[in-house]
Order: C-alpha cells, then sequence, then structure tokens
C-alpha cells in the first residue's frame, strides 16, 4: 500500500501520457475518495465536469479555435483571474523561471526557440494527451477560503490518482479561456471555471516526466515558534 508520505514526494504534473483508457468507473471511483477532502463548514464547494471520448475532443476543438482566434498560439486571458500575479517578485519569479529552464532543458527545447516553446504550451490544451480531463468550477460568489477548500479536494484527487497508478496533471493554463468553456458547458452564471486537469497513465519514457521540480528547504518557508 502506497503511504500518504510517499504519494505526497512521488505526486508530479505529468506532462506526457500514454493513450491507455481510463474508465468511467475509475473516474467515478476517484471522486468518491476525493469527496472527503476537507471542506469548511462542510460546504463541499466543488463541482466537477469529466469529459472523455467525444466530449474531450469537442473541448479541445474550442481551445483549439481560441489559440487561432489569437494569432500567435497565446490566448488572451478573459475575465480577471490571472494564472499567476502580473510582474512576479523574488523569490517566486525565480522558482517559476528555472522550474521552466528545467523543463525545456529535458525536453531538449532552446530558450531561443519560441515556437517549440509555444507549441509545448498549447498541448495544455490537449490534455498533454491524457484521456480523460477534469475540469473544477466554483461559485463565483464564494470567497477565498472556499477556494482554499476547492484546492484541498484537488490535492485529494491528484494523491488518490496516483495510489490508483495514474497522473495527474494540474492544469491552471484552461483558465485563460475560462468564458468560453462556461459557453460550452452552458454553466449557470454563477458557476466559475477555475482550472483542468489532465487524468491517465504516464508515459515513464518521456523525458519531460523526469521533471521534479525543487522545494525549498523548511527552515526557508517556516517559522517555528515556542518548541
Amino acid at each position: 500500500m502506497l503511504s500518504v508520505s510517499t504519494a505526497i514526494r512521488q505526486r508530479i504534473s505529468v506532462r506526457q501520457f500514454l493513450a491507455t483508457p481510463v474508465s468511467e468507473a475509475q473516474v467515478r471511483a476517484l471522486l468518491d475518495t476525493a469527496r472527503w477532502a476537507p471542506s469548511g463548514g462542510n460546504l463541499q464547494p466543488w463541482k466537477i465536469i469529466a469529459v472523455a471520448g467525444a466530449e474531450r475532443e469537442a473541448v479541445i476543438a474550442v481551445a483549439r479555435a481560441e489559440l487561432a482566434r489569437s494569432g500567435d498560439g497565446v490566448p488572451r486571458e478573459q475575465g480577471s483571474d490571472l494564472v499567476y500575479p502580473p510582474k512576479l517578485w523574488e523569490p517566486y519569479r525565480s522558482r517559476r523561471f528555472q522550474v521552466g529552464e528545467d523543463m525545456y532543458a529535458l525536453m531538449g527545447i532552446a530558450r531561443e526557440d519560441r515556437a517549440a516553446r509555444l507549441a509545448h504550451v498549447a498541448r495544455n490544451f490537449e490534455f498533454f494527451g491524457a484521456p480523460v480531463g477534469l475540469f473544477f468550477v466554483i461559485d463565483r460568489r464564494m470567497g477565498r477560503a472556499q477556494w482554499a477548500h476547492l484546492g484541498m479536494f484537488m490535492q485529494t484527487l491528484a494523491l488518490a490518482a496516483l495510489e490508483m497508478g495514474l497522473g495527474t496533471c494540474m492544469q491552471e493554463f484552461w483558465g485563460t479561456i475560462r468564458e468560453s468553456l462556461h459557453r460550452h458547458f452552458a454553466l449557470p452564471e454563477t458557476d466559475l471555471i477555475y482550472c483542468g486537469m489532465s487524468l491517465g497513465h504516464a508515459d515513464p519514457r518521456a523525458p519531460v516526466n523526469a521533471l521534479r521540480s525543487a522545494r525549498a528547504p523548511v527552515d526557508e518557508f517556516a517559522s517555528l515558534r515556542g518548541f
């Protein structure tokens, strides 16, 4: 049995999946486990849309249309919620820069090869080849605490997937076309798509899946007092 601590250390963002199918029963089992994630006041402020097969292809088509409309392969962010704050400050700017450089180095993509980098980023909109895509939806009227609870749900689901032998990639990138997805899924006005997640079997041969991003040591982010 995979321990919780081992699962936490082993979980990665998988960016290349095998075509091996994931069944509806597996997805239901994952959601049945993840629903026990922490939830302040037991609000359970999450809704999930899972797509596979033709529904997955339809979502990919929506994304491709947005990329084509952009003209330069970079989608225009819809709404006021950005993936990252503008003009990131230290140490966050350097951390983001380094993980990007490490990833492209593994893939053999040079810094000056902008086309190849954009092509890889665009694969977010293909779920990196994963057969299942998940979208996480929250009511627009919810506050910061409920957004934190949604994050707990996502983490719980990702760890449960690992126990099942599946890989995931949390994709805030889908938030760049959230309004288009909102229309595609015909969601109520109060619903907001936060992000997506790829779900499937990781390709063990893909160099990009060898990426292990660095983490700051405990003493860099924690202040232990009164011990």
